[in-house]
Formats: structure tokens, C-alpha cells, sequence
């Protein structure tokens, strides 16, 4: 028994025609009419396979199959149709066309089952549009409160809510999903590890925790030309060297620590003064909450530290801090014995970005499988994955949620 690869190949450009852009990337932001166009497509095949369809008060689409005892606590697996501008067409397409594909194949081959099952299809967890990522699947498990998402704003001054209206999709509280047997998403990795290791599968341990810091250093603005460079206190050579020296002792782990400074702002931001404030930030990411801690703490040594021997003053605000996120060891270790029994070759790792499964993983036990990213680009519209990969992806999941739902009759040879 097999998953229908053609099929799963045809509904992908399918979808892909969707928001696409010049370069064959797409760019489908959460609740635009590309999004509302993904949406359609998305039921028209899911009313194809008689599947109870529902949508909850933020948008999140579900598709239920039951099982022989409907009482019991479904198994959930899919991921997000939205992308982030001039992005590509695997990122979280992948997970929810799979979706559709596996419980085709379940229904076309008859296949009996214990438990209920059913897809998913988040919103906004690209948090391109509305910029809090993991939006749908962090409102239903409570991570988010409805009024904080609902007055959320685009750069339009939109907000959530009346987007939500605008393309129809906004259903009843009581269509979420509240408790799961367990929870599977395939994805892209998104990174270049797979791909240099040649490996076909991911097998996610967990998410690495991560923590947002903003850093401020004052000096004092003086004209570039008068003031001797022995006297100056320039904010942003301070900034300089904390960045430099952070980067380098974070090279020197060789560990999982990952550290990325992604905004930085000069005041007065004039050729001819000397910069008197430098705000930029630090992102710090780890597996382990211990670890990110002390990671955390020596980072703002090594700020106090530059700002003490630059004489200029400091401030560091802490924006967020994510706990890390471990993933069900029993499920790890199906997915380890499935490729063992297929010779599919794997390596196991911890997700350096965040999705929907680190939310979801307070209803149930969760799990996470990767395919390989081409030259682990991702974000953008060069975003690729080998249809081999696809397709061994696609077949992983298949044979986990058999196992998950309690599938009988049926053989896998």
C-alpha cells in the first residue's frame, strides 16, 4: 500500500499557482484573498473525501475522520497554508497537503481504525501579516488570549478580527480541538543540516528554547570632527565590539547555541556626528532552558563588561524568552523504528524555529518530522525539497498516523 506521489505532486503546484510570484516563490499572507483562494482549494478537496469539516474562532480549518470509538481523543496532524512575503511553496504546504494525501489513502484503501483522526490547517503562523507567529495554534491552546489576537493590526491598521470577517472564515469557539492522542507535523527543515548530511528524514526532538533581548548603548553625540577619537564615547563602537565579542565566544561552544543580531538602529544616524544611542538585539537560542540561561547571563556580562571599559551606559530589556519544547519519546522512537524498517536514513535534531507543534504539544504528545531543505534555503522564493524526500516524508507520516489511530487491515508491503 502506498501513498499516491503523483497526486501529492499535482495538488502542489496546485496550490503553488496560489499568490505565486515571478520566481515560482508565492507570497500568501494570512487572511489576503491569496490566503482565501488556499483556503477554498484546500475544503474543495476535503469535501471530496466526506470529511466532517469545521472552523474555529480564529480560523483554524479542521477536518475530522472518525474511528470505530469516536469518543476517543483524535489524532491531529497537518500545519499552515500561509507564507511570509516572496516566500516558498513547501513551507508548511508540505505538512497540510500531506495531511490531505495520507487520509486519502486511508479512505480510498478502507482503511478500519480506533481512534478518530483529523487534519489541520493553522493561521497566521508565519506571523508575516499579523507579527505574532504561531497565532492560530497558540490562541487554542492558551498560550494567547482572543482579545489580545482579535485587536492585533496589520501594517495596514487592520485588524485581526475584521480580516478574519473579510474572508469568511471566522467559525465557533467550540469547533477547536481541545485534547489530542497525539499531534504529528512534517515539515521542511529550513536548514541546511539534512541536506549537507544527506540524510531523507528529520526526526524532531524538540524545539529550542529562545530568548530576545534589546540592548541599548548611550554615549554622547559630538561632531565628527572636533572631538579627538581618545575622547569620545561612541555608542555604536561600544556595540561593535559587545557584538563582536558575543559572536566570537558563541563560535568558540561548538555547541547548539545559536546567537543572531537581526535589528540595530544608529542615532542620530548622520554621517558627520558621532553616534550618541545603538539599539540591536539579541537573539540567543539553546535546546536546554538551563543551558539558554546561563547563555543569557553571559551575554549581559559582556555587554556591562564593553559598556564599563567604553564609558558608555547600558540597557538590556528582555522582549521574550521561549522555554524549550521537548517532543513524546515514545513517538520519537516510532518514527525511528518506521525508517529503521524502511531504510529511510534519518538523523535526529532539535527545531531551531518555531511552529505549531511547540503549541500544540500542551493538548497531547507531539512530534515533529523534517524533510531536507535544498541548500537549507527557506523564506524565500529559491525554497526547494526533492520530490524523493517529499515522498518518503509523505509515507513516514503515513505509516506514524496509521499506528497512532489504531489502523487494522491493511499492509504496508
Amino acid at each position: 500500500m502506498e501513498i499516491n506521489s503523483k497526486r501529492l505532486h499535482q495538488r502542489f503546484y496546485q496550490m503553488a499557482e496560489i499568490g505565486k510570484t515571478e520566481k515560482k516563490g508565492v507570497s500568501r499572507l494570512a487572511l489576503t484573498k491569496e490566503d482565501r483562494v488556499g483556503r477554498e482549494l484546500f475544503i474543495k478537496w476535503l469535501k471530496k473525501l466526506k470529511l466532517n469539516i469545521r472552523v474555529d474562532d480564529f480560523g483554524n480549518i479542521f477536518a475530522r475522520k472518525e474511528g470505530s470509538n469516536p469518543s476517543l481523543p483524535p489524532v491531529v496532524f497537518g500545519s499552515h497554508l500561509d507564507s511570509v512575503p516572496n516566500g516558498g511553496k513547501f513551507d508548511g504546504t508540505l505538512g497540510v497537503l500531506a495531511a490531505v494525501e495520507v487520509v486519502e489513502t486511508i479512505c480510498e484503501n478502507n482503511i478500519q481504525h480506533d481512534f478518530p483522526l483529523e487534519i489541520v490547517m493553522f493561521t497566521n503562523e508565519e506571523g508575516a501579516r499579523y507579527t505574532q507567529p504561531m497565532l492560530g495554534s497558540g490562541a487554542i491552546t492558551g498560550v494567547l488570549q482572543k482579545e489580545y489576537v482579535y485587536q492585533l493590526k496589520d501594517d495596514n491598521g487592520i485588524a485581526f478580527i475584521d480580516a478574519l470577517k473579510e474572508i469568511g472564515y471566522l467559525g465557533n469557539q467550540e469547533n477547536r480541538v481541545s485534547k489530542v492522542k497525539a499531534f504529528i507535523e512534517l515539515h521542511i527543515e529550513q536548514g541546511p543540516v539534512l541536506f549537507d548530511k544527506g540524510a531523507t528524514i528529520g526526526i524532531v526532538k524538540g524545539i529550542q528554547g529562545i530568548s530576545w533581548q534589546k540592548v541599548t548603548f548611550a554615549g554622547q553625540a559630538d561632531h565628527a570632527g572636533p572631538t579627538p577619537m581618545a575622547q569620545r564615547k561612541d555608542a555604536f563602537v561600544s556595540a561593535i565590539k559587545a557584538m563582536d565579542k558575543i559572536h566570537r565566544w558563541v563560535s568558540k561552544l561548538k555547541d547548539e547555541t545559536s546567537v543572531t543580531f537581526g535589528k540595530c538602529s544608529v542615532s542620530p544616524n548622520v554621517v558627520n556626528v558621532v553616534p550618541g544611542q545603538v539599539t540591536f538585539t539579541v537573539d540567543l537560542r539553546h535546546p536546554n532552558k538551563k543551558i539558554l540561561n546561563q547563555r543569557v547571563d553571559k551575554v549581559k556580562e559582556i555587554i556591562l563588561t564593553i559598556a564599563s571599559h567604553t564609558e558608555t551606559e547600558e540597557q538590556i530589556e528582555e522582549i521574550s524568552f521561549m522555554e524549550p519544547v521537548l517532543f513524546s519519546e515514545r513517538l520519537v522512537k516510532e518514527i525511528e523504528n518506521i525508517c529503521d524498517e524502511n531504510g529511510y536514513s534519518y538523523h535526529a535534531m532539535f527545531s531551531g524555529a518555531g511552529h505549531d507543534a511547540m503549541y500544540m504539544n500542551r493538548l497531547g504528545e507531539t512530534v515533529m518530522i523534517f524533510v531536507p531543505s535544498v541548500d537549507g534555503k527557506s523564506h524565500c522564493e529559491e525554497e526547494e525539497s526533492l520530490w524523493k524526500d517529499i515522498y518518503q516524508g509523505t509515507d513516514l507520516l503515513f505509516q506514524l498516523v496509521c499506528k497512532e489511530i489504531g489502523a487494522y487491515s491493511y499492509d504496508f508491503k
